[in-house]
Order: C-alpha cells, then structure tokens, then sequence
C-alpha cells in the first residue's frame, strides 16, 4: 500500500506567530525561553495537522528560526568571522548573521540574502572560504526529532543536501573550488546522521535541489561521492529533488547510494514508467502529485488514474508527497472567512494538500476513486466555469504587437529631454517608495477594514501619514520624492485587491525571509483595471511639494510571479493581461502631472526557469510585459525600476531590453560586487545602486555611503547614478530611517563637491 509524507510544512504558525514571537523577542519583550515554548507550540500544531490529515512519515528540520540555510550553518559550524562573539548565545548568532544584529552581541554587516530557487523565499548565503574548517555545531533538529517522538509521530529528518549548499556558498573574496571542501563537509553530516541514527531515526531527507539546474560535470560528481559518503551512516536516505524535472540527471540518479528518490511529477509531465525504472523495485519511488508551491485544489481524480497501475505494482515502496516542500502555501484554508464559497472550493493550502494525500492514500488501499472524483468535481468546474474569463481581456492581449513595447523615441534622446524637464542635480537622490509601516498605519487599516472606522477618517488618517513622509523627505533634502505608500498593505496584495480577477485572502501568508511574511493575491481569472489604483494619491502627495514626487506601481512580472498564480494559462499571456492594466495606469499617472513614475520589477530574476537553456524565451516575453506597461508615456515621463537580490549577470541583457531609464538595484550586502555586471557590459541607461541594507537596523554612516558611491562610479559615470536605499523602508522605524538617510544626503553632497 502507498506510504505519505511530507518534504516540510510552513513554520511560520496560523497565524504568524512564529514572527511575532520572534520580534518580540528582538525587541527584549520575552526572553529566550519564552520564545523556544512558543516556538514548541508552532510545532507540535504542525505535526498534529499533519498527523490528522493522514501523513505517515512526518518531517522534522523544517522548523527554522529565520531560515533553513542559515540553520545549516550554524550546523556545521560554518559561522563568518565577524558574526563571532563570546558575548552571544548560539541563537542569537543566528540572528546576528540574518538581520546584522541581535538582542546580545555586537552589531555587524548581514550576510548577503537571495532567492530560493526560482521562489520568492529568501536564504542567507553562506560564507566560505579556502580551508574552511566544519564541525558539528549548534542546532535543534536532535531535540525536535525527541520532541517529536515523545508525542508519538513517526518522523523523518530534513537537511539541506551537502552539495546543493556547496552549490549555493559564497566565496569571501577568493577564487577557489569550493568543492575541494566537500570531504570536511561530509565528516560533520557523516556525524549529524549518526546522532540521528542514535535517536531511532530510520529515514533522512537529503535535499539536492541543485538537480533540477544545468550542473558542471564537477557536481555531478560531487553527489555521487556525498551519497556514497552518506551512505555508511546506517540510516536509509531519501533523496528529495523538487521545482522541475530532472531529466537529463536520470543514469546519474540511477547510480546514486540511496534508498529512495522523490520527484517533483507537478512541475512536468514526467514519465512515471522511466521514474520507476530508475529506482528499481528495491528503492523507495517518491512522487510529489500535489502542488506545494500553489493554492489550487488538486484534481485527484486524474491523479489516481495516473498512478494507479505504479501503485498496483510498487506497493509500500510508492511514497506520495507534495512537490516540494509546504513551507511556500498558506497553513489553512479553513480559517479563510471572506472568500466565496465557489473561489474557495477551488483551493487548497497547506492542512489540505496533507489531506488531499490522505484521501488519495485511502483510495487506493480500497482500489476505488469515487470519493475522488467527488473531490474533484470543484477543479472541473472551475476549468468550464464562465466567471473566470473575459473575452475583451483576451482580445486585448491578442491585438498587441512589437510596436506595443516600444518607447517614442531611444534613451538617449529621452533622458535629454528628462534633464531639461526635471533639472535634477548630480547623483539625484531618492527612495525605493515606502516608508516605515507604523504601528498607528497598521491599526488604521485593521479598523477601517472591520468597519470601525469610516472611509472618510481613514482617508484623513493615511493623507496625514502621507503629508508627514512628504516634510521629512523635505527635511532631508531628497531630491525626486515619494509618497510612503502609506495606504498599501504589501506592494502585490494592494494591486491585487484593485485588480479584476484577483482574489486575497485573510490569514493566506507565506514566508519571505526571517519574520517577514507575504500574503500573495490569487490569480484565479483575466485581469483588467476598473478604475485608478493609485492616482489619487500620488496627486495629493504631489500637492504638498515642489520637488518631484514618484508614481509607484509594481510590475506585471513581479505581480505574476508574487501572487498565486492561475495553472489553466500560460504566464506570458496573464503577464500581459497584468501589463495592459498597468499600462492605463501609467499613462493615468503622466496626465495627472506626475513626471516620474517607478515600475518594480524585483522578482524578475526569480521567474526565470531553473535551466539556463530557457532563459532567453523568458527574458524575452518578461520584458516585454515590462516594455507593455511603460511604453504608453511620453518621451519626457521618466521610468524608474527596481530589482533587488539577483545575480545581475545572468540577466544584464534583458535589463537592458527592459529599456527604463533608471533602474535601482541591491548592491549594498555584496559590497557593490553586483555591479560586476556593468564591467562587461556597456549597460546604456541611468542606474542607482543601492547604498544601504535596509534589511538591518544597523545606520551606515557617511564615510562608507561615500565609498560605496565611489565604487560605483568606477564602473558607471557619476552622471548616470543615482543614490538611494537598496530597497523600501516599509520594516523600518521612523529614527532609525531619518537617521540612515541623512547620512547618505550627507554623503552626496560631499560627494556632488569631489566628483564635479
């Protein structure tokens, strides 16, 4: 009979309360025994849901403070110098290397933070370097898997494959193999698997996701040689590849040292019979048949007949599990109150993709898919269901040409005209667009949406927050302005909210990095504009001042790929669909008087397919979605973008084909080394890349904003930079952001007087 478990489930709690209790514990409102009994609690929450909805095998590892990478580090050891301290408790080393400063210790640069993958969850890079030395470190995975033994669950323990965080290690400024460290690596998880062995733990979930990636010959190796390695340690390892397919690794595969392999069967069409053969009888075959990255109910009728045979055949050697791990899904549906009952009959989060396994497990033990198909009833009507398109959307979309993504005329005769209309200084500075997000904001918005407050005195209060991020930008002397997107939530649910065929949800959040959460909208039919989203306001902002004040809108990629996205059409036809919307609202904008207008794209790099053989059919319609919304301005209109934490290599080329004519960038955690990019590319536009962190409270000072400022202008001529912040102040408080940004005005100025 078929066996269920699940590669991980979000840590975060219902209701965000790993977050809060974490922060508070930032704070100095708990100490840190409180925060570990919360943190307990989130746990045991989680496996009693999973347990109840029909998991067999459990995971335990997935629970992380801040982030599962980081927590390997500190696993093995691998802890960079300047986060070491005899003052701080492990924990808080944790915390120091993620945010750049703890409750205890000294405060210091983060570790640079990226994607996960092609997701939109963040992991703090490891730092190595040549010799690295590991040991077997700080970490709770031995006493969760105690922890949950003694409630009685059957659990398997998760840990980041060795190579895949080989793979995703930084180098600390040297050039060397870092795979020339792979056996000290391997020592410390040889040891790791013989303490879990120790507890009674049977299975160990190797994650090796690097194996969806167009990988040097050198990994291939690698994997070969650790599960080799691996395999000595007496306790069985399941090898758990997820995100695409891993085709072209199969004979590799084949030969690995383990006793299972889960494939990621959602993502592709993959060839269950080949899948099969490569594991053999003897292995355990692991099949992710539910979407882990998605909200949609999953049809299970189709899923039954797809696996039926296998199962006939396999037995208790066929595991069922989601695609990858939950940690990317909302928790739970059931505490989702306002959608309609037909929009939420086609979904499923997190609780019920564990029980979707359950019912799938059950009917094949009974060899019968009726409750199935009942089950799936709701996806079949949801594909025919007439609500979902509108046919002056798709015409739209269809009647769109090459001269739809084309500005009037080329950069250089616009930015002629830009600096003639907006008569900015040199080094103009600016913001990405928020400010800090208040206590007072947040409660406002919470009152007026449970109609405590009416529509009138909410929009006085919002307008008051505007008008005080208006005086102190004043104040600071920043050059081009912003409204503080005080109004907005999150910068994809706001638009979500005004934009036809989305949906949001209550409780539906998913974690970005560390405590910070994300409630993505969901995507679920065509997508039109009503009305302006956001002229109104940026009108009044605009009245306050004489200087110039940014539209901000985000992006149609990011929107698509931040958001939950419909699975019954392709991305480059929806991407559009959001870029025509957008593309009204930007011209909306320019005919309201505003003179500057910011398009965000910061999850354009994440898109992009896990093999670099498709990269260029992305680039190509991703940019033009980009082009769509921007190019229905004039000349004169300036068109700011902003992306952060991307390898700006890979896609140097599609930004410049986006052909805005400023683009703010992160480069402030990776010591402006993102700007090797431009070394080799003669990148034509205006660039402002970010000269601080925003992601730690730490204040950079003066002298190293100027030396940043001056980095830069050694690869880009001081005449097409601009400074600004790497990314928006949303997180922050309000001293703390004065404070940051007056150094950095400061900083210009000096730095207009050297440079001129």
């Amino acid at each position: 009979m078929a066996y269920t478990h699940n590669l991980g489930f979000p840590r975060i709690g219902k209701r965000r309360e790993l977050k809060f209790a974490v922060e508070s514990y930032w704070a100095g409102d708990i100490n840190q025994a409180e925060l570990h009994n919360r943190a307990a609690a989130i746990r045991q929450e989680n496996w009693a849901l999973q347990a109840q909805a029909g998991v067999d095998l459990l995971p335990v590892g997935d629970f992380a403070w801040y982030d599962h990478v980081l927590s390997t580090t500190l696993l093995l050891n691998a802890i960079p110098k300047r986060h070491q301290s005899d003052n701080s408790n492990p924990l808080d080393t944790l915390f120091r290397i993620g945010r750049g400063r703890a409750p205890s210790g000294c405060a210091c640069a983060a570790s640079e933070m990226t994607k996960w993958f092609n997701t939109n969850y963040h992991y703090i890079v490891p730092e190595l370097h040549a010799g690295q030395e590991f040991s077997l470190g700080y970490s709770e995975l031995f006493a969760h898997v105690e922890e949950a033994k003694a409630l009685g669950h059957n659990v398997k323990p998760v840990l980041v494959g060795p190579v895949t965080y080989l793979y995703l290690a930084k180098c600390d400024g040297e050039e060397f193999d870092k795979l020339t460290l792979l056996p000290s690596l391997l020592a410390v998880y040889g040891q790791a698997l013989n303490k879990l062995k120790a507890l009674g733990v049977e299975w160990v979930q190797i994650d090796e996701p690097i194996l969806t990636l167009e990988l040097p010959e050198g990994y291939l190796q690698a994997l070969t040689q650790s599960f080799t390695h691996l395999s000595k340690h007496q306790v069985k390892l399941l090898l758990a590849t997820y995100f695409d397919e891993v085709n072209q690794y199969l004979e590799n595969i084949q030969s690995f040292a383990v006793d299972g392999v889960h494939f990621d069967v959602v993502s592709n069409n993959a060839d269950l019979s080949a899948l099969d053969e490569v594991v053999g009888q003897e292995r355990v075959l692991s099949l992710g048949i539910v979407n882990g990255r998605n909200v949609w109910r999953t049809d299970l009728e189709a899923v039954y007949e797809r696996i039926q045979a296998l199962n006939e055949k396999r037995g208790d050697t066929l595991w069922l599990a989601p695609s990858c791990s939950l940690l990317h899904s909302p928790v739970d549906l059931e505490q989702e109150q306002q959608l309609d009952d037909e929009l939420k009959s086609w979904l499923a989060f997190a609780a019920q993709k564990c029980a979707e396994l359950g019912l799938v497990k059950e009917a094949l033990a009974q060899q019968s898919n009726i409750a199935l198909v009942e089950y799936s009833k709701a996806v079949k009507h949801r594909a025919q269901s007439t609500r979902v398109n509108n046919a002056d959307v798709q015409a739209r979309v269809k009647s769109l040409t090459a001269n739809d993504g084309k500005r009037h005329s080329k950069f250089a005769q616009r930015i002629a005209l830009q600096q003639q209309a907006l008569n900015l200084p040199l080094l103009p500075t600016t913001t990405i667009g928020s400010f800090p997000q208040t206590q007072d904001i947040r409660q406002t918005r919470r009152d007026f949406k449970a109609g405590c407050i009416s529509n009138a005195e909410y929009e006085q209060v919002m307008q008051e927050q505007i008008q005080f991020a208006v005086e102190q930008q004043e104040a600071l002397d920043i050059d081009v302005l912003v409204h503080g997107e005080a109004e907005r939530n999150d910068m994809v649910e706001y638009f979500g909210e005004l934009l036809e065929g989305f949906a949001f949800t209550q409780f539906g959040w998913v974690q970005s990095y560390g405590s910070r959460c994300v409630k993505p909208p969901i995507i679920w039919g065509d997508v039109s504009r009503s009305q302006p989203m956001t002229v109104r306001w940026t009108q009044y902002a605009q009245s306050l001042t004489d200087k110039y004040m940014k539209g901000m809108l985000t992006g149609p990629v990011t929107i698509l790929f931040w958001s939950f996205v419909r699975d019954d059409l392709d991305k480059p036809s929806i991407a559009n669909q959001i870029a025509l919307a957008l593309r009204d609202e930007v011209v909306d904008l320019q005919n309201a008087g505003i003179k500057v207008i910011q398009i965000d794209e910061p999850a354009f790099r994440e898109g992009m397919p896990l093999k670099q053989s498709q990269w260029q059919a992305y680039l190509d319609w991703a940019a033009y979605a980009f082009r769509v919304s921007a190019s229905g301005v004039e000349d004169a209109t300036q068109i700011h973008t902003h992306m952060c934490y991307s390898e700006f290599n890979d896609i140097i080329g599609a930004i410049a084909d986006m052909d805005a004519d400023v683009i703010t960038i992160e480069t402030s955690r990776s010591n402006m080394e993102l700007l090797s990019a431009f070394e080799h590319f003669d990148y034509p536009n205006d660039i402002g890349p970010g000269v601080y962190d925003i992601h730690t409270p730490n204040i950079p000072d003066v002298s190293w904003m100027k030396a940043l400022i001056h980095k830069a202008a050694q690869k880009i001529p001081a005449r097409r930079l601009w400074v600004n912040p790497d990314c928006g102040l949303k997180t922050r408080g309000w001293e703390e952001t004065k404070e940051a940004l007056n150094n950095m005005v400061i900083a210009t100025k000096e730095l207009r007087k050297e440079l001129s």
